[in-house]
């Protein structure tokens, strides 16, 4: 079985979205297990999620309540999954048609973890730019938003998503994967929202992503990557 397991916070007017394309693109959606994990939403998302739940025969999605924290709502649908492979996808992330079988097969090829390529739904020329280096397997390339897929035997292995992080959990957990040689780039495209890249402004997040990374790069602490962010870009 294929584990997939998304946090969300607010995403009412996306997740049933979402939830259809994962249904209608896979492979064989009988044999998946969604777990939608919310982190305390003050909108309408569990409702949406309950609501499609209960419509969808044969296409198991379950509700859970953790802390809010990306890395901790993860990580607390991980320990309720009952796959063998488990596969963290952001709520604005589209896989590409039949992601699942593609995920199976890179297993199969002894590929324990790994992501997919990704493209921006935007025409911005900077992310278009973005989106065709994540083709390589450089590990400044990689991100969240790219899903993750990996064994459940391996995610034991390395302890999972920090919990005690506030930030750069994904990295973090890429980094750990980088480090034992256990990482694959699936060649097929998933796509992503733009949104937050939009509000913000194009280049300006991307210069605060490239500045954490350097920062972390030459060493800063946790928490003062932490308190970069809050200054910046909460």
């Amino acid at each position: 079985m294929l584990s997939i397991i998304i946090p969300v916070f607010n995403e009412e007017a996306s997740i049933e979205g979402l939830l259809h394309h994962l249904m209608e693109v896979a492979f064989d959606a009988t044999g998946l297990e969604v777990i939608v994990v919310d982190g305390g939403s003050r909108d309408n998302t569990v409702l949406k999620v309950n609501a499609f739940a209960s419509i969808k025969n044969g296409f198991q999605v379950i509700t859970a309540t953790a802390s809010k924290g990306r890395g901790k709502q993860m990580h607390y649908g991980a320990a309720m999954a009952n796959g063998e492979i488990l596969y963290f996808l952001h709520a604005d992330s589209y896989p590409p048609e039949h992601y699942d079988q593609l995920i199976l097969n890179a297993v199969a090829q002894e590929h324990p973890a790994g992501c997919f390529r990704m493209k921006f739904k935007s025409r911005h020329p900077w992310l278009m730019a973005v989106g065709w280096l994540t083709r390589f397997s450089w590990k400044v390339s990689r991100g969240g938003d790219q899903s993750q897929y990996i064994t459940r035997e391996l995610y034991d292995e390395i302890g999972g998503y920090n919990t005690q992080i506030p930030i750069y959990e994904d990295y973090d957990l890429i980094t750990s994967l980088y480090n034992r040689g256990h990482y694959h780039v699936i060649p097929k495209w998933l796509k992503t929202s733009a949104r937050r890249y939009h509000e913000k402004g194009v280049l300006r997040l991307q210069w605060f992503y490239l500045t954490i990374y350097w920062k972390k790069y030459r060493g800063a602490s946790m928490e003062e990557l932490y308190q970069y962010y809050l200054s910046k870009c909460d």
